[in-house]
């Protein structure tokens, strides 16, 4: 249904992304796709969407393919019947409703009658009955965002689905209702995402790196099997190749010692023996070209051996190598800073919240804002933040730093690249080569350093912006996360939960990934629902 063959994309930059991609999607196929923040994951979906041209290679789709994205930015302006592309037969469809019946606008409808019907039923199936079509995307939250294109699966009745990170800002009903419409659909998925409960719905999955797919069969907890499988194997090649180097510059070490020894008995001996000058010389020459052959020799084999193991640490993984070593707070454990007293705020002409709010958040505290899409959270993180004001109550803050990362990294001003980027938050004057150490530490290297911001993955901004972090003079009081698994891999999300346990400030957290917040100790609850 889907074909790719001898695909590669260069970025506009000129960088070459990935290449050698050959991809068949089979009927009823529903397949997942991993790999590490950059690899491609997201431009990959977007050239078998038919949204992107290919640099090299060929693609067929017997189908157009429905493509839910990652991020919506591109949206927010259009009503949600532009987002799904219906807006021409919906509007088609009213106006022969009032009686409008012209050829133009039975041609737009093309006789697809049922479409009103399935978009009800579509949105009741993700609880989206309150929503019009006629509204603008930039008025819902990231869950109903999400939702919102997912019902177009049904809506378009699509033969083709690719999904970019769909489970992202949805709540946990919101993931229920995906894994069940995974299972049930009767289409061709595709589907990148690092939700582990999702990705162990689907198989085979493909892996992909700058050399292009590796197919793993099974599902992803068979991946990670075999990754572990690979992983170890590595790890074994290494330590041998490491023994074996140091057994080469021993050998290396002995045979020069063994070649001096030599050489020095022998002057003697020639000395002894009375030989001319000139014959002294000629052997003193040959000596010395027989120990440099010897050196030459020797010295090539501790060379290959040393390129031999740099090969394989860098097809290691990155995991340790990130390190935040944040700052302490300066403010002490437990001291109050934010009180809020009957908090509530008014959207659309009625209150936010059933109940005012009441609560207080003390220095040290790690606190998750938990509730059903749609009910507030980011709302009260601006609140919070004094990026809004309550529309009844009151709120006392105290002083205190902040830095927010929200869903859409605002942090990162796609206007400049990687380095410039890190520059702007040098507040405690590192030198050049040391704001370059810690981008290596960030797995941003030299090739990096000139990326435009604007072409970073989600995953590589939550990088850049914790790299920020750690250059400022002073790490935050407070750091507030929202969603900030939604755009990264696993590896990237096992690395930041390690960042976050070293934070010793205050955390404030919109998260429904409940494995995260175990790994992070956020023990105390606000619930919104």
């Amino acid at each position: 249904m889907l074909l790719l063959q001898d695909m590669s994309y260069m970025q506009p930059n000129g960088e070459l992304l990935f290449s050698d991609i050959h991809f068949t999607l089979h009927k009823n196929d529903k397949i997942a796709i991993t790999g590490h923040n950059g690899s491609g994951k997201s431009v990959l979906l977007k050239l078998m969407a038919g949204d992107l041209p290919c640099t090299t290679g060929y693609y067929s789709a017997v189908h157009k393919p429905y493509y839910v994205p990652q991020l919506f930015d591109d949206y927010n302006e259009l009503t949600l019947a532009q987002a799904l592309q219906i807006d021409l037969k919906i509007k088609a469809l009213e106006e022969i409703s009032k009686g409008n019946a012209s050829v133009e606008h039975f041609e737009t409808l093309q006789e697809d009658w049922t479409l009103e019907e399935r978009c009800k039923q579509a949105f009741a199936y993700w609880k989206l009955q309150d929503l019009s079509l006629h509204q603008k995307i930039k008025d819902l939250s990231g869950g109903q965002k999400t939702r919102v294109f997912l019902a177009g699966i049904r809506i378009h009745q699509a033969k083709i689905v690719l999904l970019d990170e769909p489970s992202n800002h949805l709540d946990r009903a919101g993931r229920a209702l995906l894994c069940a419409e995974l299972l049930s659909a009767k289409c061709s998925m595709v589907v990148v995402s690092h939700d582990r409960v999702l990705l162990d719905l689907l198989e085979p999955v493909y892996e992909l790196s700058k050399k292009g797919l590796k197919l793993y069969g099974g599902n992803y907890s068979f991946y990670t099997a075999q990754k572990k499988v690979e992983s170890d194997a590595l790890q074994r090649d290494l330590q041998s190749r490491e023994k074996a180097f140091r057994h080469a510059k021993e050998t290396e070490r002995t045979a020069m010692e063994r070649q001096q020894k030599q050489n020095a008995r022998g002057k003697k001996k020639q000395e002894k023996a009375g030989l001319p000058t000139i014959v002294l010389n000629g052997l003193r020459n040959k000596a010395e070209q027989s120990t440099s052959r010897l050196k030459g020799v020797q010295a090539e084999k501790v060379n290959t051996i040393a390129s031999e193991m740099r090969q394989l640490r860098s097809a290691m993984p990155d995991q340790d190598k990130m390190k935040m070593n944040f700052d302490h707070s300066a403010l002490h454990q437990g001291k109050a800073l934010i009180t809020a007293k009957k908090v509530n705020f008014t959207y659309q002409a009625q209150l936010l919240w059933k109940q005012d709010l009441n609560f207080q958040i003390r220095s040290g505290e790690r606190l998750v804002i938990e509730g059903l899409n749609g009910s507030g959270k980011t709302t009260l993180v601006r609140i919070i933040l004094a990026q809004l004001q309550p529309s009844k109550g009151a709120i006392e803050r105290q002083d205190f730093s902040s830095v927010y990362i929200d869903q859409d990294y605002t942090l990162i001003d796609p206007k400049l690249n990687v380095y410039d980027l890190v520059r702007e938050f040098n507040s405690s004057g590192l030198q050049e080569h040391e704001l370059k150490i810690r981008l290596n530490r960030f797995l941003f290297s030299k090739n990096d350093w000139d990326k435009s911001c604007a072409l970073l993955s989600g995953g590589e901004k939550m990088r850049l912006i914790l790299c920020a972090l750690t250059i400022a003079r002073q790490a935050p009081d407070m750091i507030v996360l929202d969603e900030p698994t939604n755009n990264l891999d696993i590896q990237s999300i096992e690395i930041l939960t390690r960042a976050i346990q070293d934070y010793q400030g205050t955390l404030l957290l919109i998260s429904h990934d409940e494995y995260f917040l175990k790994e992070i100790n956020a023990v105390r609850l606000m619930d919104l629902s």
